[in-house]
């Protein structure tokens, strides 16, 4: 057990906490889910089924179904609270729409809106056109494994758009919680490079990958802490320190937080990763050996010895 190994029950817990509150704080996620949506723009997949990774309260699902009239969307989240949220933002169908629906089953105007964890999908394979993920792929428990998740639903041809945090995010806090403590604070990230190589053994195709700094400013440390809390963005690794911080400790960590003021605010840095790839033909196995698929049958039937 590692400090980055994350505690998969406190991450549900705290983010069906902050559900009703989290549109409030999230000012940094909906610009970075602006940033990914744009990206959608250089592509010209017009895909018919969606993936909405770790949706939230769906503010990146609203935009996707207009973007994607005609596709069918699917938003996955584990928590039940941010679901819930996001099923009240979504707009409902028009009468035309539901009695379109019940004649042809098949047409769906809704989004599905699932309960699960993004390691483990409970979809098909090749059942999706776009995996999207804006701001989740930082709370999985196994990046590498969710990736080939990822890339066994989607569909050949089909696409993966993600954004997630770097190792610099918030590396003012870190190193202010460092100085008073041992324990780990602040949540571990991926660098930018490992997950280009996750994204090759998962088994994806040309992927590209991007990397940003954005920075908030704050009056004072507890202003920023509790954004993150209204976030449901504190600290869930399993070997966390349980507990408030004692007075004590709390002003030991103003005061190397202070360090970091410049123009009268303190900065907090977040590192932001973007990604695509492709699942490409989705006929070479992780060791890069060709699958070639015969139909016995049919070619005895051609034979003349069926």
């Amino acid at each position: 057990m590692t400090e980055s190994e994350l505690d998969f029950a406190e991450v549900r817990r705290a983010f069906d906490h902050a559900a009703t509150r989290y549109d409030a704080h999230a000012v940094l996620q909906r610009e970075v889910c602006d940033r990914l949506l744009e990206r959608l723009e250089f592509t010209t997949l017009q895909p018919s089924r969606v993936l909405d990774v770790g949706s939230g309260t769906g503010y990146g699902l609203v935009q996707l179904r207009s973007r994607y009239a005609e596709a069918e969307c699917c938003a996955l989240d584990i928590a039940p609270a941010m679901l819930a949220a996001a099923r009240a933002r979504l707009p409902q169908p028009t009468w035309a729409q539901r009695a379109l629906q019940r004649l042809t089953p098949s047409v769906s105007h809704h989004a599905h809106l699932v309960c699960a964890d993004m390691e483990r999908l409970p979809l098909a394979p090749n059942s999706m056109n776009l995996v999207w993920s804006s701001l989740a792929l930082q709370w999985a428990h196994d990046l590498e494994a969710t990736l080939k998740g990822f890339h066994q639903v989607l569909a050949p041809g089909g696409l993966l758009m993600f954004a997630t945090f770097g190792p610099d995010t918030l590396k003012e806090l870190r190193a202010a919680f460092a100085s008073i403590d041992d324990a780990p604070h602040v949540n571990r990230f991926v660098d930018l490079h490992d997950i280009g190589d996750m994204l090759i053994h998962a088994g994806f195709a040309s992927p590209v990958m991007e990397m940003e700094m954005l920075t908030l400013t704050y009056a004072d440390l507890k202003t920023l802490m509790r954004d993150l809390k209204g976030m449901g963005a504190h600290n869930a690794a399993t070997m966390r320190r349980r507990g408030l911080l004692g007075k004590a400790a709390w002003l030991r960590l103003e005061q190397a937080y202070e360090t970091n003021r410049l123009e009268g605010r303190l900065p907090a840095t977040f590192e932001v990763i973007y990604g695509h790839a492709w699942a490409g033909d989705k006929t070479r196995r992780e060791d890069g050996r060709q699958v070639i698929e015969f139909n016995i049958g049919e070619r005895r039937r051609k034979l003349g010895l069926a």
